[in-house]
């Protein structure tokens, strides 16, 4: 019997000035670097390759997704202005640690709950959680379909653990899930029995003996 199904492959971005200088990045609007657009043409080749469509892609508005966004819409073929920007995709507001290495962090920044707001004016974890909720609502919202979604490294564990039921914790105690710059998660999802399966998980796309496809 066949059944109706989603595909939804989750995107992290090329890589941005940002994850060059080893920043805190949250929303500020880093563009990618040119080995970021080599990674994300790369990824885009090797779908092409392997025949990879989609109904739609979204996308986070922010410069390094919007642009890896792009280019791999146009490697398949897809009109620029068909990919669809939402702000619900964007990275976890970072507050006062937006642009600051990572290695340095100013006292009273470190979120101590899971309702404090990181870098003191950011996000806190349970407001990225409730954002990556209604993400998973407006997927659910499409047709049935298979579908790209480019964001970010912060919101896209969020929505991870949205989709598997892991109850949102404060940093450090989270389980976290670690993606490269165009590393990605697919998943099917069958709406008449409920159920989600984790169809692939690519860590290593700019590898061409490795396409995670």
């Amino acid at each position: 019997m066949s059944r109706e199904q989603y595909i939804f492959t989750l995107l992290r971005h090329g890589e941005s000035a940002g994850n060059r200088k080893s920043v805190h990045q949250g929303q500020a609007d880093f563009p990618l670097t040119h080995k970021g657009r080599e990674q994300a043409a790369h990824l885009a080749a090797l779908w092409t390759q392997h025949g990879v469509t989609f109904d739609a892609i979204m996308s986070s508005p922010l410069k390094r997704a919007a642009e890896t966004a792009r280019i791999i819409a146009q490697a398949l073929g897809y009109s620029q202005e068909n990919i669809r920007y939402d702000d619900v995709w964007k990275e976890r507001d970072k507050g006062q640690l937006t642009g600051r290495p990572f290695k340095i962090a100013p006292p009273g920044t470190a979120p101590t709950s899971l309702y404090q707001p990181v870098g003191e004016t950011g996000e806190s974890m349970w407001e990225v959680y409730q954002r990556a909720t209604e993400a998973v609502r407006q997927l659910l919202a499409n047709p049935p379909g298979r579908y790209l979604v480019v964001t970010h490294g912060g919101i896209l564990n969020l929505v991870i653990h949205a989709i598997l039921g892991i109850p949102p914790q404060p940093y450090p105690h989270t389980p976290s899930f670690r993606f490269p710059n165009t590393g990605y998660i697919t998943f099917a999802y069958y709406p008449d029995i409920h159920r989600w399966h984790v169809l692939g998980l690519c860590h290593r796309a700019e590898r061409s003996d490795f396409p995670c496809l």
